[in-house]
């Protein structure tokens, strides 16, 4: 499967919007969007503006396949799995992103990004239900707990992450005890109360072409 090795700040700069795919970077002086906010490459910063229909379905789906790090497959394969589920496509595609361990590690607190989040995950530093797991994908159930490994409580990554996270900005359908460093996740989120800066219903149109 291929892997995106270049820089991740060309990600938010050809999207023209933060995805926080560097933790704290993206909120510092340091981040390059703030400093050249035209896309990356030698027409970036072409007068063009007129994009098509679709043109802007895609970068939708550019957008929401970036910020949930997933390659263009995994994306399609969750697309066609709420496709044949009964509901909005849309909705059920979000949420299904939402349920992933990688996504609820970084939610929480435990990680500065999903990238790292999916790091950690492989490398055996959290569990669910006190069980060891590193796969990224898992999809959590309602109830599920999500612990960090003992051996891993003292990793300066996961306590500098923490210190960005305040009770307040805890997601209603998470819950976090920073004292046992675990969290829980309460339930499957409402559309409404994920927040995601993308419109999914372009991706539906996208694909339904």
């Amino acid at each position: 499967m291929a892997r995106y090795i270049d820089a991740s700040c060309k990600l938010c700069r050809r999207e023209k919007q933060k995805l926080f795919l560097k933790g704290t970077k993206c909120s510092s002086e340091k981040c390059p969007l703030d400093r050249r906010s035209y896309p990356p490459g030698q027409h970036g910063q072409s007068r063009r503006q007129k994009v098509s229909e679709y043109g802007i379905q895609l970068r939708e789906k550019q957008k929401i396949r970036r910020l949930y790090g997933l390659a263009e497959m995994q994306f399609r394969n969750y697309f066609e799995k709420a496709l044949r589920q009964t509901g909005k496509t849309g909705e059920l595609l979000v949420k299904a992103l939402e349920r992933r361990f990688d996504n609820v590690v970084y939610r929480l607190g435990f990680a500065p990004s999903r990238k790292t989040a999916r790091q950690m995950i492989l490398h055996g530093h959290f569990l669910i239900n006190s069980k060891a797991c590193n796969i990224p994908s898992v999809l959590l159930s309602a109830g599920d707990v999500i612990q960090v490994a003992e051996r891993s409580k003292k990793l300066d990554v996961i306590h500098n992450s923490m210190k960005r996270m305040k009770d307040s900005s805890m997601l209603p359908w998470l819950s976090l005890d920073k004292a046992n460093l675990n969290g829980t996740f309460l339930q499957v989120p409402e559309r409404a109360d994920i927040p995601l800066p993308a419109n999914e219903q372009l991706v539906v149109e996208l694909y339904s072409k």
